[in-house]
């Protein structure tokens, strides 16, 4: 922080004039155990060039541009509610000299990984300047050897009860502004503390809602993070809905402050507080209490549990008032089967529309709890949002984040974080059905409809969607499948983790049992090669109950049954074709000659609901053995 042109005179001035007593210091006034007088006394008349200059000639060196520039301002000064209760005048500042043998320790830890900073804290404890007179067990240490361009010493303030590391400020005119802001915010709820700084942030926090309502999302954090650091109400959580938006909601606590405590804020703010939540909640995780981190009334708290309990079970769907929440509803019902970039491009167009509940709320949050369109909002989609004039403000309209789905069907041989490389997967699509006919077509119960997927944390990977239940025999090879709908009108069930290799002797593809809807049925499963097996493509077709034909490609070995067309045969697709692109080509033939594809996201996020089918393999005959066997982690 350069300190050219800084009014320390002005600064100190200010920060004097405002000074009233903290809750704190008002209460031992009434208790008698100080005077006023001596309380707001901050600072001391002006050091002289003499003294400063006896002062370095006594330390050996020239102090910092901004301490020195203080001191010729005022020749200490006291902050009443910190850890450094007291600065010291010129003459009574020293070397600390590492009186507790603070140096060996730091060294200790350093090795070669350690960066420039670490060096130089650990160095800092035998060369740095102490400065405060009066503390509680705490220490402000200007270092010389840490210094930058503008010829400033960072300044450490060591807490020794705390057993932290030392905090460090650039410069000692950075701890003192940081001072000053925390002074302010440590007396913002006081109704008398009002001065021309108070009104001055509350002015930019007013100005950051504007901002932030007409797409210009960074200039009002910029506003709000000062505003924050002066305590002034609401910036904190206006900031808060920009970082979540602009960031994505993750695990532990998400806090909104004092604005959760008006009923307005509700619906837009604890359904992103809960999720956080819960994510954090998840087995294996010590389970929290939902805290709302203000105080409210029971009718606030009661409201709270309730889409806390919501969100837990995966029933909590946000649904706001007027155009936008009818168009909310409309994308909600195009994502639960897949369409994640036409739900996200009807939310954009609806943007302008979204009203506000509450003075306070700069944004549609709620949307991010949703189990079906949180997902959707994606971290570059969030501030996209933010980008977007709403609220009935003005502003230039961003230009619209790319697609997240991939056409077709070739994106699936490439490996990334939905499928494990050598992973296995397999699906079928069923034309001219509903998704809602899978379970009657292909599922192991077949009255029980499909079932919402669970609430996933944060970063999730679609392993082992298929445990082996009990009842499931030895030889059954039943799909958690997620079942959607493609573009062309195809539905799908998808299996992103088949437990087994491969289609074996006892597999019977369940292509005929999923077109007796009327229409054709597909039924594709991959396995890439692991632990010496050979690799294998499965393809069957089959339509209005009976199977037309299939082939099963392992390694370079055929397996055929009825007469594959010409554009699907293995052969005459993979003629010439490299090892690396041998999936990619089969997958692209079955895309061509079916227009089939699958949604990337709404598969890699886990928002489509979820059927467990009948076994893939038929029951051994008479006369057949069946062995199996259990490997590490419970796949068969």
């Amino acid at each position: 922080m350069n300190d050219n042109g800084f009014d320390w005179g002005t600064f100190l001035r200010r920060w004097q004039d405002e000074w009233v007593p903290s809750e704190d210091e008002a209460m031992d006034l009434e208790e008698g155990d100080t005077a006023l007088a001596d309380l707001a006394v901050l600072g001391a008349p002006p050091a002289s060039e003499a003294e400063v200059a006896d002062a370095e000639r006594r330390l050996g060196t020239r102090l910092p541009p901004s301490y020195r520039e203080f001191l010729l301002a005022s020749n200490g000064w006291s902050l009443r509610d910190d850890s450094i209760h007291q600065l010291g005048a010129a003459h009574e500042i020293g070397w600390f000299g590492d009186p507790f043998g603070m140096t060996p320790m730091y060294r200790e830890s350093l090795d070669e990984r350690a960066n420039e900073q670490e060096v130089l804290l650990a160095g800092m404890w035998e060369r740095a300047l102490q400065l405060e007179t009066d503390s509680d067990m705490s220490y402000a240490l200007l270092d010389p050897g840490d210094t930058d361009g503008d010829g400033e010493w960072a300044l450490y303030v060591y807490k020794g009860w705390s057993g932290e590391y030392p905090t460090r400020y650039p410069s000692f005119r950075a701890y003192m502004q940081r001072r000053y802001e925390s002074f302010h915010a440590g007396r913002a709820q006081l109704p008398e503390f009002v001065n021309d700084t108070t009104r001055a942030r509350d002015a930019d926090v007013a100005r950051a809602r504007e901002e932030a309502l007409s797409g210009r999302w960074e200039a009002a954090r910029e506003l709000l993070d000062v505003a924050k650091q002066y305590g002034r109400p609401g910036a904190w959580g206006m900031l808060r809905q920009l970082d979540v938006l602009a960031q994505g909601v993750g695990h532990g606590h998400t806090f909104f402050g004092g604005l959760v405590a008006d009923p307005r804020c509700t619906g837009e703010l604890v359904p992103v507080m809960a999720l956080a939540h819960v994510r954090d909640s998840l087995p294996g995780r010590t389970e929290r209490p939902f805290a709302l981190g203000a105080e409210t009334d029971d009718g606030i708290r009661a409201a709270a549990d309730a889409i806390h309990a919501r969100v837990g079970d995966g029933s909590y769907r946000y649904a706001p008032d007027g155009d936008f929440g009818r168009a909310v509803a409309e994308a909600r019902e195009v994502a639960r089967w897949g369409d994640t970039d036409g739900a996200w491009r009807m939310l954009r167009a609806a943007l302008p529309s979204w009203s506000l509940p509450a003075p306070d709320v700069l944004a549609p949050l709620g949307l991010l709890a949703d189990p079906v369109l949180g997902p959707v909002v994606t971290r570059e989609r969030g501030r996209e949002l933010l980008a977007t004039p709403r609220a009935g403000r003005t502003g230039a309209v961003p230009e619209p984040v790319p697609d997240l789905d991939p056409p077709g069907l070739s994106w699936l041989a490439e490996s990334g974080r939905w499928n494990a490389p050598f992973g296995s997967y397999r699906c079928l699509w069923a034309e001219g059905v509903e998704p809602e006919a899978l379970p009657g077509l292909v599922g192991q119960d077949a009255d029980a409809g499909l079932s919402a997927p669970p609430v996933r944390p944060a970063g999730w990977f679609p392993h082992d969607v298929g445990q082996r239940r009990d009842d499931e025999a030895p030889w059954e090879d039943r799909a958690v499948v997620a079942v959607g709908r493609t573009g062309s009108g195809w539905v799908f069930g998808f299996d992103p983790a088949a437990r087994t290799r491969g289609p074996g002797r006892l597999f019977v593809s369940p292509a005929a049992e999923a077109s007796h809807g009327g229409g054709r049925a597909v039924v594709v499963w991959v396995c890439r090669g692991r632990d010496g097996m050979p690799r294998v493509f499965h393809l069957s077709v089959a339509e209005r109950g009976e199977e037309l034909y299939a082939y099963t490609l392992r390694g370079t070995d055929v397996e055929r049954s009825g007469e594959v067309p010409a554009a699907l045969d293995p052969e005459r697709v993979l003629s010439g074709v490299g090892d690396a692109d041998l999936e990619r080509c089969l997958l692209a033939a079955v895309e061509g000659e079916f227009g089939l594809s699958l949604p990337r996201h709404a598969l890699a996020e886990g928002i489509l609901p979820h059927l467990t089918t009948r076994s893939w393999n038929r029951a051994p005959r008479e006369g057949e053995a069946y062995a199996y066997a259990t490997l590490r982690g419970g796949r068969p």
